[in-house]
């Protein structure tokens, strides 16, 4: 069905690619492909909508409607959108979506850990076990928002492997970091104001910030992370409303932030009073890390990590340690308002998983398989430079010099091979992405079609002729 877009998301589209065409030094008819592909991550965009007429585009982005035109053919190549005679131009989206575990789609887009077989017997056994003890009424009821009392202590002592000092008072259970991350923003911003962030980030905080016409500034930066003179150059010219940062394997760079960067950010935000949201998805998986913010500047900074990026996919449970208790019931209403409560069954699940053990093992078995997968990343793609954390089951991959792909037709490529990565365009916060694409090591179901998918994915760059082959 096709979908027309509203005049409010048309202006809102158009608005924040005027501002990325005029900050960008890249010539608009090619940056036009990226910024669609871009609102197609992030959600503002699907399959079958609808787009605006050239001479209406070009009037709303400023542009002469030569440059449009040849920037909605760029798009046609890439397979994001086509156009019917006398109908109008519509999104094609990506190649169809592939299933994400099993069949013939190596799913390498979403962000998964891997998946232990030795594990799954355990885990089968342990579910029945706890589903079959417990009383399905009271999993079908509402619960205590943010968690009962038991659940959030024993969070806590989860929590205090990354944050010593946190305390079952600063502690919320939630139904996911994303939706910690909407109540963090709605809270901590307002429509205009601006959230510092490193120039390549989480899509899903995009995402938000545009949901709320909340500016992210992309600090400028190097191999450790944002400079700390970028950042208190823009809490002197206009105090901005919080510091995002993934701290911890970030996504998608796979670099941890050097304890010193940390304290430096600290200090900075610390003597001008801006907040931290500490987005600590992937927080448990290194053995050993840095300080967290949360210990650094423990009066401003909100923690948040989960389940999802560390256990599984499906394991929608996060945790989030406020700066103090106040600040923590404050949170619970607005998470209330927009979540109601976190899932009772993964709840119990994630209590009883971290009490009796079952985390600490899963963790370690998820360690070990994404170091063997990391272990073949390395053999499959000698010869390219790319950057992964060995603790972690993602890789960044810097196209080779002189290479003939756009990130963005490499990932479409790659799916219609049956293989799914993401382009630099859906991470970058200042409209200038690196030509990289990002892998997931999890998604593969096996050691083999990870090994499989990955020479896939070197066969490709090392065959560029295939760049105009037909895209089906």
């Amino acid at each position: 069905m096709v979908r027309r877009l509203s005049e409010s998301t048309v202006s809102s589209l158009t608005s924040h690619w005027v501002k990325r065409i005029a900050g960008s030094t890249k010539p608009a008819y090619l940056l036009i492909p990226d910024l669609i592909e871009e609102a197609l991550s992030d959600g503002q965009l699907r399959a079958r909508d609808r787009l605006p007429p050239l001479r209406d585009l070009a009037d709303a982005l400023r542009l002469n409607y030569t440059t449009v035109a040849r920037g909605y053919s760029e798009a046609r190549k890439r397979g994001l959108i086509e156009t019917r005679a006398g109908s109008g131009t519509y999104v094609r989206g990506r190649a169809p979506a592939m299933p994400l575990r099993a069949g013939t789609g190596a799913e390498m887009t979403m962000n998964m850990p891997p998946e232990p077989p030795a594990m799954a017997a355990r885990l089968r056994e342990s579910m029945a076990a706890l589903l079959g003890a417990a009383d399905p009424y009271k999993l079908l009821r509402y619960q205590d928002f943010g968690g009962t009392p038991a659940d959030r202590s024993v969070a806590t002592r989860w929590l205090r492997r990354c944050v010593p000092a946190c305390a079952p008072e600063t502690v919320l259970i939630a139904p996911g970091i994303h939706s910690v991350l909407v109540a963090l923003l709605s809270q901590l911003s307002r429509p205009g104001q601006t959230i510092c962030v490193d120039a390549l980030a989480y899509p899903g905080i995009k995402a938000i910030a545009a949901q709320f016409n909340v500016q992210l500034q992309a600090l400028p930066g190097d191999e450790d992370g944002p400079f700390a003179h970028a950042f208190e150059a823009m809490c002197k010219a206009q105090k901005p409303a919080a510091l995002y940062c993934n701290p911890t394997i970030q996504n998608p760079s796979t670099r941890t932030m050097p304890q010193v960067r940390r304290e430096q950010l600290a200090d900075v935000a610390l003597r001008y009073s801006v907040p931290i949201i500490e987005d600590d998805a992937y927080g448990m998986l290194p053995l050993r890390a840095p300080d967290a913010f949360a210990t650094l500047a423990p009066e401003l900074t909100y923690y948040v990590t989960g389940m999802s990026k560390c256990l599984g996919a499906g394991l929608r449970i996060a945790f989030l340690h406020a700066p103090t208790a106040r600040q923590a019931q404050r949170l619970a209403g607005t998470l209330r308002a927009t979540t109601v409560m976190a899932s009772p069954v993964n709840t119990l699940l994630a209590t009883a998983w971290i009490q009796d053990g079952t985390a600490d093992d899963l963790l370690r078995a998820i360690r070990a398989e994404s170091a063997a997968r990391q272990q073949i990343a390395r053999a499959v793609l000698d010869g390219l430079a790319y950057e992964a954390d060995a603790e972690g089951f993602h890789l960044w991959l810097p196209l080779p010099a002189g290479c003939e792909w756009s990130p963005s037709e490499l990932a479409l490529h790659l799916r219609s091979q049956g293989i799914a990565a993401v382009s630099a365009a859906a991470f970058s916060t200042d409209g200038n992405p690196p030509d990289a694409i990002r892998v997931c090591l999890g998604g593969p179901g096996d050691r083999e079609e990870t090994e499989d998918s990955l020479r896939i994915v070197h066969e490709t760059l090392d065959n560029p002729h295939h760049l105009h082959s037909a895209m089906l």
